[in-house]
Formats: C-alpha cells, sequence, structure tokens
C-alpha cells in the first residue's frame, strides 16, 4: 500500500482531483507508512483497511468540491459551539445524546460524517437514503459483532464523534486506536499541529448547515489533546468534560479496543494496547490542566459519571447554567424521554479486567491520584461494566 496508489484511486472514483490544504496529506504519510511497517496487517483487515483510507480521501475530494462551487457556505457562522470531551468511557455518549435532544441543537451525525456530501435537504438529517442505508449495515453488524453494540453503540441518526471530521485531514486519533502504529501516535501526539484539521473541521461544518442549522455540539473524547488549537478556530467555544473513576476507564477502553483491532490484525496486543491508552491518557490529562491553568478553572464545565448516571437532566440542568443558556421546557422533556428510553446496558453490558491488560486496580490509581484528587472523582463505580 502506498499513498500515491491510494489519492489515484479516490480520484479515479470522484473524477475529482483537489484535496485542498496539501499538508492533510502529511498526515497520510506517515498513517501510510506506519500501516504498512508496523499494524502486522491481516490480509482481510489490509484490504479493510485500503478501503477505509480510500474513502477518507473521497469524502474530503468532494467536500472541497462542494464548498469550491458554493464558497458562499464559508462565510457562515459557526457560533458558540459546545465540545464535549474526556477520557474515553466516561459518558461522552451519553452526553452528547442528552444535548442533541434539545431541538434548537445540531449534532454532527453518524450517516453524514460518514457521507457527508451533499449535505441533507431541510429537514431530511433522518429520512435521507443515505441514513436508511447506515442504519441497514448498523443493523447487520448488530447481528455479527453484538459485543461492539455493547461497548459502544450509535444508531445512524444519532450524534457521532468529531473523530470523523478529523480524519478527514488525517490528524485524529481513530487511527491509532484501529491499528498498532507507534510511528504514527509518536507523530500525532508530539510531532505536528492541529490546526489545519479543526479548520477543515469547521469548513464541514459549514457544509453540513446549509439546510439544516442549528447551534452546533459536538463531543470527541480526545479533544483534550488539542484543545489550543480547536479553541484558535473557534473561539468562543463551550468546552465540558466528563469524568469517571479511572479504574474503570482504562479497563473499559482496552476492552473496546481489543474488539475492534481483531478487525485488521491476527496479532493484537493486550499489553501494548494498555500503554498506548495510559500515554494517550496522560497526555490528556496534562494538556487539559494546562489549558485550565492558562484560561481559569472555568474555561471548562466538568460532569461527573456516576452523577450523569443517577441524574441525567439535572446535570444538563447545570451545563446550560454554567453557559448561561435557557433549556426550553420542550428540552427537558425530550431529555427526559431519550433517559428512560435508553437505560445503561440497553445494548448488553460490556464485560472487560484490567488484568488482561497486565494492569491492577491499584496500579491505575495510583498512577491517576492527583487527577482523581483534583476533579474528586468517585474511586469505586456502582456501575461495574458498559
Amino acid at each position: 500500500m502506498n499513498t500515491t496508489d491510494l489519492i489515484e484511486a479516490a480520484r479515479k472514483a470522484t473524477g475529482l482531483s483537489d484535496f485542498g490544504d496539501p499538508k492533510a496529506l502529511e498526515g497520510l504519510d506517515i498513517l501510510v507508512k506506519a500501516s504498512n511497517e508496523e499494524a502486522r496487517l491481516s490480509p482481510a483487515g489490509a484490504m479493510r483497511w485500503r478501503e477505509t483510507l480510500t474513502t477518507v480521501l473521497v469524502n474530503r475530494l468532494r467536500i472541497v468540491d462542494y464548498l469550491k462551487r458554493k464558497p458562499e457556505l464559508l462565510q457562515r457562522p459557526v457560533e458558540k459551539p459546545m465540545f464535549v470531551f474526556g477520557l474515553p468511557r466516561t459518558g461522552t455518549t451519553l452526553t452528547i445524546n442528552l444535548l442533541g435532544a434539545d431541538p434548537m441543537r445540531r449534532c454532527l451525525l453518524r450517516w453524514e460524517a460518514l457521507q457527508p456530501v451533499p449535505p441533507a435537504k431541510k429537514g431530511e438529517l433522518h429520512t435521507d437514503l443515505r441514513c436508511g442505508a447506515q442504519r441497514q449495515m448498523l443493523d447487520a453488524m448488530l447481528k455479527i459483532a453484538p459485543q461492539i453494540a455493547a461497548a459502544h453503540f450509535e444508531e445512524a441518526d444519532s450524534p457521532t464523534e468529531c473523530q470523523y471530521a478529523m480524519q478527514l485531514s488525517f490528524c485524529a486519533e481513530i487511527f491509532d486506536s484501529i491499528l498498532q502504529i507507534p510511528g504514527y501516535r509518536r507523530w500525532f501526539l508530539h510531532e505536528t499541529g492541529y490546526r489545519h484539521a479543526f479548520e477543515f473541521h469547521k469548513q464541514l461544518l459549514q457544509l453540513l448547515q446549509e439546510h439544516n442549522g442549528g447551534r452546533w455540539t459536538l463531543k470527541n473524547p480526545w479533544h483534550p489533546l488539542f484543545l489550543d488549537d480547536l479553541t484558535a478556530v473557534y473561539p468562543d467555544a463551550q468546552l465540558v468534560m466528563t469524568h469517571r473513576d479511572p479504574v474503570e476507564v482504562v479497563g473499559s477502553a482496552c476492552g473496546l479496543l481489543r474488539l475492534v483491532r481483531p478487525m485488521y490484525s491476527d496479532k493484537v496486543d493486550n499489553r501494548e494496547i494498555a500503554e498506548t491508552l495510559l500515554e494517550t491518557f496522560d497526555l490528556m490529562i496534562a494538556r487539559q490542566n494546562a489549558f485550565r491553568e492558562k484560561h481559569g478553572a472555568d474555561a471548562i464545565h466538568d460532569i461527573q459519571y456516576l452523577e450523569q448516571l443517577r441524574d441525567p437532566v439535572g446535570t444538563m440542568r447545570k451545563v446550560y447554567a454554567h453557559f448561561g443558556e435557557p433549556l426550553s421546557a420542550e428540552a427537558e422533556a425530550r431529555m427526559t424521554r431519550l433517559a428512560q428510553e435508553n437505560p445503561q446496558h440497553k445494548h448488553g453490558r460490556h464485560v472487560y479486567a484490567l488484568e488482561d491488560y497486565g494492569l491492577t486496580a491499584a496500579e491505575v490509581r495510583k498512577r491517576y491520584r492527583d487527577y482523581i484528587e483534583r476533579f474528586s472523582i468517585p474511586q469505586k463505580s456502582q456501575e461495574p461494566g458498559r
């Protein structure tokens, strides 16, 4: 697999050639090199990976082309977007789903993140044919791999992660989650900036809001890695961080990667999964701490996972109050209904064990003692699987 062949395949599939900012292809080069040299792809995984990267390139070509034909979309503002983030498995999905129940808000939906061009017609975010096709695909996945749904489930038209917007610039943690690629991880975490990825992220939102607007409300667990670049592009962003006992976070996150990686490789190293996540979590915590020290304690609003499980709508009231936003009776009623209809473990229980990854609860708690104390995180959740 090489970059040139992937680019040519995407150009042939679309009849387009302009990828916009060439910086995106720098990340692609590094990702392809790491994939070839480090990922230990299986034959089926290699084919699936080529298809994945080609699809990302196809989407980028189509986005650039659409905006070239409708440059006025780039003049439309994205005002006070809200970004939800936190260590993975801390309740970011529940948070964004509750926020997305507010009819005044606009979330990045799974189907449109995967097939963004052309944007949905007015009022058709939930009825677009691409949404129906994604729903059928997810139904098939539920039958083949129900354990993945138990760990992390999204409807075709439910809010999804900004990962799909960031990957368009080949500057996204999603690649490091799917594959064992330390060379790409080193570049991604320490050797590059993310501003160009957020600039394209904003262009995508400007495209998608052409016919269906609203206050953008987004989530990506990994945003703490690059808050300075996020707020450089979105200076009026509202930031929300979720928190959960790190013992459960680490175990659950390891378990999720252990479910995903065999789709691409027959040689999955549990200890490597743990080391990768611990290194990344360390950096996420350090960088968001630094951001707070620079911008003040109130720069990020915090949500405790257990509190949100006990009182989801009450937690949302606190979010709205923090940012001085009105919470309508209709939005609150929809949030209440969503919480009632989607109890924890609705799609099954995600079972995981730290010991499978060479870790112990005591070791994890010691490593994250300062983080636990700083944010007063309960040290023993009564929800053992998610």
